[in-house]
């Protein structure tokens, strides 16, 4: 359970990047679905796009900021800054990408993110 809380760690750019690329698929997913509702449901609603489109738009804006903050914390060359805005835009990448980045060490040393990956290794100590 400890590579869990240092994974998700909020006082950590790496943390607090993990959490809003996790909150940025969440809220598509939610998007989707009331878009479903709104065009294709019975009965058909716009509440759903109403309710997941204002969280979706903010949850994306601090997705942009803690990447943008992220990259400047770990030196990400253009092309990861790029993969992460691309991310972004497209549903659910955001945790494609956090995947990557977890794997390739770009989010800082992958001990915790490898030990989440891998759950019979045990986690590196944090205090």
């Amino acid at each position: 359970m400890a590579a869990m809380t240092s994974a998700f760690d909020l006082r950590s750019g790496a943390g607090r990047f993990r959490v809003a690329a996790l909150l940025e698929a969440v809220s598509w997913v939610g998007l989707l679905v009331g878009m479903y509702f709104k065009y294709l449901g019975n009965p058909r609603t716009e509440i759903g796009v109403h309710v997941f489109g204002m969280a979706h738009g903010l949850i994306f804006i601090g997705f942009v900021v803690t990447g943008l903050l992220a990259g400047k914390a770990f030196k990400w060359s253009a092309g990861t800054w790029l993969l992460a805005l691309l991310a972004s835009i497209l549903p659910l990448c955001s945790v494609i990408f956090l995947i990557w980045a977890d794997r390739t060490g770009r989010l800082g040393p992958a001990e915790a993110a490898s030990a989440i990956a891998q759950p019979g290794r045990r986690a590196p100590e944090t205090t």
